[in-house]
């Protein structure tokens, strides 16, 4: 019998995008369901944007670009960094993806042969673990607690470090926690990045969101050391509501990136012309749409706390970042509700959505089974619909 590859069965398909297919599915079927699934704003992309992706369509650019992507958009992503990060790059050091997932994969699939390990922390962004696999390489987990507010110490990063170790991966603002690292312990982690010759992948997409006046340092900025073994991952999705678009990019060893080039060059060739042109515009000009999502998506976290201080037997890390909220519901593992077990995330996630309506994501996907995954990129009255439904259920 011919038989699938071995990486291919060894790879489970994203819980967020499969809950999120049920979730519209349920809909589509008339089912009234709170949506607290998608990792996107609701927000619509900004005119401005869309106005330049209209200009490029008629003005023909609908050919193939430079596999890394035009000239243009990563002049305007140097820039970028410039202005955002304080990071001198030429354009030979900056590749263009079909968004920062692809960003990632093909990262991992420039640094890693088969054995390597990357350390990165648990929670994690459920697409980590299985592009490490894909590349051949380890995942090397370093979990953590609520007190640690998700992120890994610097410490015990020091301690998984070994000779197979190929690079460390932080993802601050987080998915799914909504948690930023704290500089000094960074600081740290660099480092010993630094030290031990290892790449550093700083997964930064949601870097345009921080709340209570928090500003964002790249750990690329640390020092050249530090610089010169850093990916600096981002994209336009979350900032901009353009996650349809698919534009995601990093900077990087000059070196990498023309081999991210190679192989990209053999997969997708170029990013989409238009979505590029679209992402010029929404890098260069005036920020004024991101501040006001960015506002909203604040208060929004502010209302779904309180709401969540006021349900008994769920806690949470309040998110300084992201559009996330990560609360344990464990308290309430153990218990039978509508005549349904409830033992981990995903019985939870199932009576929540069968029996009140209120559509979550379960933490085992993230490596976290105590909790659930909800997305505030919503709007306040279903932001409240949902939490009524959700304390309710939990009666």
């Amino acid at each position: 019998m011919i038989s699938l590859s071995e990486r291919s069965q060894n790879v489970t398909p994203s819980s967020t995008l499969a809950i999120t297919a049920k979730i519209n599915g349920m809909i589509a079927d008339g089912v009234d369901v709170v949506k607290f699934g998608a990792g996107e704003p609701d927000f619509d992309t900004p005119d401005y944007i869309k106005a330049a992706a209209i200009t490029a369509l008629e003005d023909g650019f609908t050919k193939y670009t430079p596999v890394p992507g035009t000239p243009e958009l990563r002049e305007a992503i140097v820039e970028k960094y410039k202005r955002d990060n304080g990071l001198s790059y030429s354009t030979s050091e900056v590749i263009v993806s079909c968004g920062a997932k692809h960003t990632l994969y093909n990262i991992m699939q420039a640094i890693c042969d088969p054995g390597d390990e990357l350390i990165f922390a648990a929670p994690y962004w459920v697409s980590y673990p299985q592009q490490i696999k894909l590349a051949g390489a380890v995942p090397r987990v370093i979990e953590t607690t609520a007190k640690q507010n998700f992120c890994m110490q610097s410490a015990d990063v020091a301690a998984a470090i070994n000779s197979n170790t190929k690079a460390i991966l932080i993802n601050s603002p987080s998915n799914p926690t909504g948690t930023t690292y704290d500089v000094e312990n960074l600081k740290q982690i660099a480092e010993i990045a630094v030290k031990n010759q290892v790449y550093l992948i700083s997964d930064e997409i949601y870097e345009a969101l921080l709340y209570d006046g928090a500003t964002h340092q790249s750990p690329a900025s640390f020092n050249e050391e530090t610089k010169a073994i850093t990916f600096v991952v981002n994209g336009v999705s979350k900032a901009y509501s353009m996650t349809g678009w698919r534009i995601g990019y990093t900077a990087g060893p000059e070196d990498v990136i023309s081999a991210m080039s190679r192989i990209q060059s053999h997969s997708t060739s170029n990013p989409t012309s238009i979505a590029q042109k679209a992402a010029v515009a929404a890098l260069n000009e005036p920020q004024d749409a991101v501040e006001e999502m960015r506002k909203a998506f604040e208060e929004r976290r502010d209302v779904i706390c309180e709401r969540f201080d006021d349900i008994d037997g769920v806690s949470y890390v309040k998110p300084q970042g992201a559009f996330y909220i990560f609360p344990d519901f464990s308290a309430h593992y153990g218990r039978t509700l509508d005549g349904q077990k409830i033992e981990g995330s995903m019985d939870i996630t199932d009576y929540l959505l069968g029996s009140a309506g209120v559509g979550v994501v379960p933490g085992d996907g993230f490596g976290a089974d105590k909790n659930l995954r909800l997305s505030f990129a919503t709007s306040l009255p279903e932001i409240n619909r949902g939490l009524d439904r959700i304390k309710e259920a939990l009666k």
